[in-house]
Formats: C-alpha cells, sequence, structure tokens
C-alpha cells in the first residue's frame, strides 16, 4: 500500500459550512461519513446540511447579490477575484491530487493536476472579462436612436456537482457564474465533499466578498430544498438524467433557469479504414483514466460485422492485461469505482450483459489479488445487440459494449439510437470522413479517434444528456440575462460607434 494513504485528510473545517464569508457551525450534528475508496476505511467526515442550513446559505447569496457589491462590480474588476481564487487552487494542488484518488478512485497521476487545471479555467474565463460582449450596441428597428444588448447576471446560483470529478466540474459552473455577477450556492456530493472545501479555503484566501460563494454539502432530499427556493434564479447540474428530469420539472414549475448536465452512452464508430489495434488502445486507455466514472466515455463501440470479432479480440488484449490496483501507485494504470453502491451497479448490468446473451470477452469479476477496496476487472461484450439493456443504459464503469453493423449507415443509426447525445467520435484516417459522419451523430461532443471533449469550447448534450452548455464562451452564456435597451440618444463613450 502507498505511504501516501498515511497522510490525514488536507480538509480544513469539515465540521462547518462556508456562509456568508465565514467558516459556520450547522444546524444539527448530522455528519457525513467519507470512505477511501480503495481501503473501504474512513477517510474523514463532514456536516451534512439540514434545511435550515441550505436557507442560510441561499440568504446570504441572495444579500450579496441585492445588496453587495458582486454584481455591480465592471468583468474586469471580478476577473481578479478569479485570478486570485485560481491561483489559491493551484496552490493546493497537491491537496486536491490526495483527496480525488480517495473520494472518487481516480488515478493520483491524472489527479495531480487538477489544481493547475482549475486555475487555468478561472483565467479563462477571467480573460473573457474584456473579450465578451456585456454590452453591445444595436440599431434600433421600432424606434429610438440607438439601442444596447445588455448582458447581465442571472442571480443567485444553486450550483450542484456529482462525486466523480468534483474540481473540473465546479471550476466550469463556478468560473462562469462569478464573471458573470451571479452570487453562488455551491452544494456538495455526500461521496465526494473535499475538493468543494479546498475551494471554499481558496475563495477565502482570495479575499472574495462575503455571500458571493457559499459551499455545503448535503444528502438528495435535503438538495431539493436548494431547487424549490423562489430566492434561486438559476440551477446549473451536472449527475444523473434521472435527477435531471427531477430538477427541471421542479424548476419548470417556478420558471427558474436551469443547465443540466446529464448522463451518456456515447458511441464510438469505427469506419472500415481505421485500424482497429490503434482504434482499441484510444478507447481502453481513455476508460482507465477515472475506471469508467465518466458520463462521456465511450463505452457503445460500433463496428461493422465483418470487422466485429478482430476489433473485439484487440480491445480484450488490452484491457485484460490493465493494471488494477491502489490509485497512488505509479505502476496503476485504474484504480476502483468511487463506492460500494457503484460497484454493485456495475456488477449488476455485467450480469445482465452475460443473461441477455452477449459475449463476455474479458473481465467481468473482482480482481482476485484486490481483497479490499471497490474495485471491478475492466470487462469487453462482444455481439451486443443494440437494443438491450447494456447497450442502452449508463453503467458509470469500465464495461465496453461492441455492437455489431451492416455497414457504415448502419453504424450511424445504431450509434444515434439512444436517450443519450452526450458524446462521440469517429475512427477514421479520412479527416473529410469523419467530418462528415460527425455531423450525422445527435451528440453534444464529436471526436476524431479518441475521446475529445474540450471544456475551453463548450460541453454539453442533445436529447436527455442534458439542456445548455458548459465551458468556454457558450458556458458564460447561461449566466445571463439579456435585457434590450433603446434610447432617444449616443449615451457617453458610444458617440462615434457606427451601427
Amino acid at each position: 500500500m502507498s505511504l501516501a494513504y498515511e497522510a490525514k485528510a488536507p480538509i480544513g473545517w469539515a465540521d462547518r459550512f462556508f456562509i456568508g464569508g465565514q467558516w459556520v457551525a450547522p444546524s444539527s450534528a448530522a455528519m457525513i461519513d467519507v470512505i477511501d475508496s480503495a481501503t473501504e476505511e474512513l477517510y474523514f467526515r463532514v456536516a451534512e446540511a439540514q434545511a435550515a442550513d441550505i436557507a442560510r446559505a441561499v440568504a446570504a447569496a441572495r444579500a450579496a447579490f441585492d445588496e453587495g457589491p458582486w454584481p455591480r462590480l465592471t468583468p474586469v474588476e471580478r476577473a481578479g477575484y478569479l485570478r486570485a481564487v485560481g491561483a489559491e487552487l493551484r496552490l493546493r494542488g497537491e491537496d486536491i491530487g490526495q483527496v480525488w484518488p480517495r473520494e472518487s478512485g481516480v488515478l493520483h497521476t491524472y489527479a495531480a493536476y487538477a489544481g493547475s487545471g482549475a486555475d487555468a479555467t478561472f483565467k479563462r474565463y477571467a480573460a473573457m472579462a474584456r473579450t465578451f460582449p456585456f454590452e453591445e450596441p444595436v440599431k434600433p428597428t421600432a424606434g429610438g436612436e440607438f439601442g444596447l444588448i445588455v448582458r447581465e447576471a442571472a442571480g443567485v446560483v444553486g450550483a450542484i456537482v456529482p462525486w466523480n470529478a468534483p474540481m473540473g466540474l465546479i471550476s466550469n459552473k463556478v468560473a462562469p457564474a462569478l464573471l458573470a455577477g451571479c452570487t453562488v450556492v455551491l452544494k456538495l456530493s455526500p461521496e465526494a465533499p473535499g475538493e468543494g472545501y479546498l475551494l471554499a479555503e481558496a475563495a477565502a484566501a482570495a479575499g472574495l466578498p462575503a455571500g458571493v460563494l457559499n459551499v455545503v454539502t448535503a444528502d438528495r432530499e435535503v438538495s431539493e430544498l436548494l431547487v424549490r427556493d423562489p430566492r434561486v434564479d438559476k440551477i446549473t447540474f451536472t449527475g444523473s438524467t434521472a435527477a435531471g428530469r427531477r430538477i427541471a420539472s421542479l424548476c419548470g414549475e417556478r420558471v427558474a433557469r436551469c443547465t443540466l448536465e446529464l448522463g451518456g452512452k456515447s458511441a464510438a464508430v469505427i469506419l472500415d479504414d481505421m485500424d482497429l489495434v490503434t482504434a482499441a488502445r484510444s478507447l481502453s486507455r481513455a476508460e482507465c483514466v477515472l475506471s469508467g466514472q465518466v458520463c462521456s466515455s465511450l463505452t457503445r463501440i460500433v463496428v461493422t460485422r465483418r470487422r466485429h470479432d478482430e476489433l473485439v479480440e484487440a480491445l480484450a488484449g488490452m484491457f485484460s492485461q490493465v493494471r488494477v490496483g491502489n490509485p497512488f501507485d505509479p505502476q496503476s494504470q485504474m484504480g476502483p469505482l468511487a463506492t460500494s453502491r457503484q460497484r454493485d451497479r456495475v456488477e449488476s448490468y455485467i450480469a445482465r450483459g452475460i443473461a441477455d446473451g452477449a459475449t463476455l470477452a474479458t473481465g467481468g469479476s473482482r480482481p482476485k489479488s484486490l481483497v479490499r477496496g471497490w474495485y471491478v476487472e475492466p470487462t469487453v461484450f462482444g455481439n451486443v445487440d443494440s437494443r438491450s439493456v447494456i447497450a442502452q443504459e449508463e453503467i458509470f464503469g469500465p464495461v465496453l459494449s461492441v455492437l455489431p453493423a451492416e455497414d457504415e449507415q448502419d453504424a450511424i443509426r445504431i450509434a444515434n439510437d439512444t436517450i443519450y447525445g452526450l458524446n462521440a467520435s469517429v475512427f477514421t484516417n479520412d479527416v473529410d470522413r469523419a467530418r462528415e459522419v460527425a455531423r450525422q451523430l445527435r451528440s453534444g461532443t464529436v471526436g476524431h479517434n479518441a475521446v475529445r471533449n474540450d471544456f475551453g469550447i463548450a460541453f454539453g448534450g442533445f436529447k436527455q444528456s442534458g439542456i445548455g452548455r458548459e465551458g468556454g464562451r457558450e458556458g458564460l452564456l447561461p449566466f445571463l440575462e439579456t435585457k434590450t435597451v433603446i434610447l432617444e440618444g449616443r449615451p457617453t463613450g458610444y458617440e462615434d460607434t457606427v451601427l
């Protein structure tokens, strides 16, 4: 076992919440146990928010928006705080790199870069302060001399994040919300709250004004109070499609804004000119980073029937050689799943795949050498029916399904035959064919020869994979409301503007 496991949890103030710029005592003694996914031992404990704590956090965010300076600062002034928060997160990179593997099972070699990645996200949004058109002149068409399109803060934001990749998802919600001038109540997952506490520490160290960012941890029932609260103008949520449907219905009752980044069952379409060993290597490596616990994983692999067996053999050969083990061991290529419940879920899908007649090519069990920790073997199924459960439902684990197609058009049909549309990829040596097929796939992102999600551009889904986008300019827009202003004269600063 790695010596890294001797370290104590680098979480300060875990028995409190960050509300109104202060670390405040919770309303009850209720606590949540955070369990180390590799050892099944208690890692640390965190306060569990009750209804009174959610209400207090919302009140602080509401006051900071309605009465505080934050939305009245210029975007450039707010950008200075974003840079400071990002710098503080970079300083906490080692702590983030310790927490994420224990909470979620990600490899430490990957987690070590989470702090610098969060810093980069905050800095990208800070840079938009000078380039994004928060105020844009337009020519009126129905009277008046001068028009403005003004993009203003949406208001108080409830940000709800899952357990699989907390810091990256937090950064792509909080950074654009803050740049827009919103105030935020960040609700952390009970399975993985540590990185959110480190963000709160960073915000405090950066001098973020009181109430602009408030951080609590709550379970599902209490979290719903955040969605229902009429003082919250917008919800941004990442998680399961089932939970997203519930949130969307609650927001719809009061016409609250919402951005939803939900589940996926993403397809890799393998064209006939692609080298199958190269494709198998790309797919298997991507699946190992977070043990398949990624909504955009390419787990539905569609290939023409005549090449099906060759691809299954290549994937099984590579997956069977993956070194599963302690995420802090630099020799490990895949860590554990996040929770016992999550492993049970993955194992139930593996059993269903076998029962439904798919061919188990490799994996399917727990690694015999790992008696503790929520590990599962990387698993490959072949001859998977496109309408079967393992082909249609999100497994959220290292399970790949290879689906045979009659030809290229049938492969595209199969790829689109799902309620999801989050991610996809086209594997071919012909870039023009990749572009042509990409345009036919109903998916928010389509990569070429790899998983290619890019939060610097935009990320989000078609169909039941979500509403709205995160990352880049598209990720800023959902935190803004558009206001039209029509004037009878030209305001200061626009005297020479040509409409």
